[in-house]
């Protein structure tokens, strides 16, 4: 697929990120899965304060900004595998809430989200994947990361790590080959209106790892 606005996987920043991640990798499935852990455990997961123009939803801006939350992840990890010549597509839900802080809660205005993940054509099948949720920000909440081995989907990640109740999803908004920008910015400020504190930037300062219910060592 042809780089665009946002999945711009021809830039410098975007090649080098996937070359560090696949190097030595073989197949389609082994460079999606390698790719799926870069994203979620090399870019950390972090809403406040963070970029929503169109400069900051590109791949290139992501990978130099080094974090974002699902919206950064899923546009990052949709234009690695583009990268590698793995078919992508974003993908917009929403769910209800699995992973937040009270002060989070606050700011989303309630227990649901949207929420952006990516679909990938893998040995001839769509696979939808969410390689959001970054193994310290998961443990420090008392969840189990959510793992891709790139033959199944990653999709319901748990609310604990205990293996209770699982991610609700409560409706679905399309599959994109690109960011539609106009339509997705005005969807999450109808629904999230108290998060966006300017124009093109989400309210607040600090992290989610400051305030998890379980602290750093």
């Amino acid at each position: 697929m042809e780089p665009t606005e946002f999945l711009d996987h021809d830039s410098g920043p975007v090649r080098d990120f996937v070359h560090c991640a696949v190097e030595g990798a073989e197949s389609s499935r082994e460079k999606a899965v390698r790719l799926y852990y870069a994203v979620r455990d090399g870019v950390d997961y972090e809403v406040y304060g963070s970029d929503m123009s169109r400069h900051g939803l590109r791949a290139s801006t992501i990978v130099e900004n080094g974090r974002g939350f699902c919206v950064h992840k899923s546009v990052l990890y949709a234009a690695a595998v583009r990268a590698v010549g793995i078919p992508s597509r974003i993908v917009v839900t929403k769910v209800r809430n699995h992973l937040a802080s009270d002060r989070l809660r606050s700011l989303v205005g309630g227990d649901t989200f949207v929420h952006w993940l990516t679909s990938v054509r893998i040995d001839g099948r769509w696979l939808r994947a969410t390689p959001v949720f970054n193994r310290l920000l998961c443990r420090l909440y008392g969840m189990s990361p959510l793992e891709f081995d790139g033959t199944s989907e990653s999709l319901y990640h748990p609310f604990d790590s205990r293996g209770g109740e699982r991610m609700e999803f409560l409706a679905s908004y399309g599959e994109y080959d690109d960011v539609d920008y106009e339509g997705l910015m005005a969807l999450m400020r109808r629904e999230h209106p108290a998060m966006f504190g300017s124009e093109v930037r989400i309210a607040g300062e600090g992290s989610l790892l400051d305030e998890a219910p379980v602290q750093r060592a």
